[in-house]
């Protein structure tokens, strides 16, 4: 649930658009044109393939799905008006609005999400999201090749504005879920011609509010209104201009300078002077997300070897970190499910009450029943994504390890791409900096991250006891015995550690006053349709 935000600008614009709608469209500037800082350069805008927040932002804006997940949390319509659910829970029918079009003008149809949605299950596609489907019948199989007939996966066209999909079991959290990127259709007839070319500018039709018209690597992104998006009528921006920045000092100093509009992150060093000097434009709202350091279970020193994982996450000193970097609002993490999923109780290791003196001196014993000591100290490489506020983090992570146990760190940062391959071989990544943000508000979208099969599992945790909870857990019908399952499974990953949880995040961004309806909801979803300019 979303909780009040700590500067309500949707609530503003709420009061204007409540109490003088006539005015508000004479506020309007004439350049609707909007600059968003976006974190780091996309991986890709194929919504099949990518696997990171900066080119699901992006994605949001330039396609649609079905449904959207709105600034309150609610599923909303979106490319289809409505929907029903047969009585067992197993068949979902979606009807599509009318004359939906590409941005080419070509008619869009349910056809359209049948392609769309056996490509992301198909292995020659390459999806590490594929699991995200397995609620849909054969999906497993068809992913993980033990059915190698796409076709078989439950999603047919009855007719052009009918999609009809049918699961496995029953899955309350069904149409949230598929509010997820993931689940965006792409342009078969683009990707046809054009093969993995079809992102580029030029090559790219898509079904969303934008359309791509620049791609500048590590430059800018820059998408356009599209005409042909059934509701481009209510559409103010004309324009989205994304830029890539992963330093968030030369972000603020680009934000400062009157260069963007909306930050993607805030520098931690930077908050007390933000909050004194520039105190209406910091918005901080709930996030449900993990921050955490993966460790790699498939190679030495981890591999094998709990207490050493252990002795190193009790160490870790999780309230100094939110209260003398992060210092905004994060809450420290013992549990890898965060808290605020309704109805879920998230569980935690069983030292998360105790005092650092007495967890630093447990981790000691540990460490040395792990083989290590101060005259054979652990040689340990920490890996992160290039970026100020995680390099504040890692260099405060590494300080406390040697202080406690001795550890020599070296640190060793990467540009986000390289670093996602890397994390995802697992061959020299020995710890490494990770996040994880729930794809819908549920406690599945973090157990299913872990089992041995998931595609980004970058620790390699493989549980078959942890593996059998969770599948079990996807089709038991009955809700209070399919929490129970999470909860059990959860409690085998706050005791085999597969990664240290460091605090649970909120979202935090500078947005110019004239910035209207930019809304983020937990999710961090937000849609640029909804934004517009107000003259200043």
């Amino acid at each position: 649930m979303l909780r009040t935000r700590a500067f309500g600008f949707g609530m503003a614009v709420a009061l204007l658009s409540t109490t003088a709608p006539l005015a508000w469209a004479q506020e309007l500037a004439e350049n609707q044109v909007l600059r968003l800082g976006n974190g780091s350069e996309p991986q890709t805008l194929d919504p099949q393939i990518s696997e990171n927040t900066q080119d699901s932002h992006l994605e949001r804006d330039l396609y649609e799905g079905l449904v959207i997940i709105d600034k309150d949390g609610k599923v909303t319509p979106a490319q289809a008006e409505s929907w029903t659910v047969s009585p067992d829970g197993l068949t979902y029918s979606f009807k599509l609005r009318a004359g939906l079009k590409w941005s080419d003008g070509t008619p869009l149809t349910a056809e359209d999400f049948v392609y769309s949605w056996r490509r992301a299950v198909d292995p020659a596609t390459g999806s590490k999201y594929s699991f995200l489907y397995y609620p849909i019948k054969n999906a497993e199989d068809i992913a993980t090749a033990v059915n190698k007939d796409v076709k078989s996966l439950g999603v047919r066209a009855p007719d052009p504005q009918t999609f009809e999909v049918t699961l496995k079991s029953p899955t309350g959290y069904f149409v949230r879920l598929i509010s997820h990127a993931r689940f965006l259709p792409v342009n078969r007839a683009s990707i046809e011609k054009y093969g993995n070319q079809f992102t580029r500018a030029g090559n790219l039709v898509t079904n969303g509010a934008f359309m791509l018209k620049e791609w500048t690597p590590q430059s800018r992104i820059v998408a356009v209104k599209n005409p042909n998006y059934w509701d481009a009528a209510s559409v103010k921006l004309s324009e989205v201009d994304y830029y890539p920045i992963e330093n968030q000092n030369e972000e603020l100093k680009r934000y400062r300078a009157g260069e963007l509009d909306v930050t993607n992150e805030v520098p931690s060093d930077q908050v007390d002077f933000i909050r004194k000097e520039l105190p209406g434009e910091l918005t901080i709202v709930p996030y449900l997300g993990s921050y955490y350091m993966g460790f790699n279970l498939e190679q030495p020193p981890f591999k094998g070897n709990l207490k050493l994982r252990e002795a190193l996450s009790m160490v870790i000193d999780r309230e100094a970190i939110v209260a003398k970097i992060t210092k905004t609002g994060e809450q420290p993490a013992y549990s890898w499910v965060p808290p605020g999923i309704a109805g879920y109780q998230p569980q935690y290791v069983d030292w998360k009450d105790m005092p650092m003196p007495a967890r630093i001196a447990k981790a000691k014993e540990l460490y040395k029943e792990a083989g290590y000591g101060p005259d054979k100290p652990l040689n340990l490489e920490i890996m992160y994504n290039t970026s100020e506020n995680h390099k504040k983090i890692m260099i405060a992570i590494a300080a406390m390890m040697k202080q406690a146990l001795g550890v020599n760190v070296t640190l060793v940062n990467q540009e986000f791409k390289v670093f996602l391959e890397t994390r995802k071989e697992k061959k020299v990544t020995q710890l490494f900096r990770a996040g994880w943000i729930a794809d819908y508000a549920d406690p599945n979208t973090f157990a299913e991250l872990l089992q041995s099969d998931a595609g980004l599992n970058d620790m390699g945790y493989n549980n078959p006891e942890y593996d059998k909870l969770v599948k079990t857990a996807a089709l038991t019908v009955d809700p209070e015995k399919r929490i129970q399952m999470l909860q059990d499974a959860e409690k085998l990953v706050v005791h085999d550690l597969p990664m240290m949880p460091i605090y649970d995040y909120v979202n935090k961004r500078m947005i110019k006053p004239y910035v209207k309806g930019f809304d983020l909801n937990t999710l961090g979803y937000f849609y640029s349709k909804n934004v517009s300019i107000a003259k200043h």
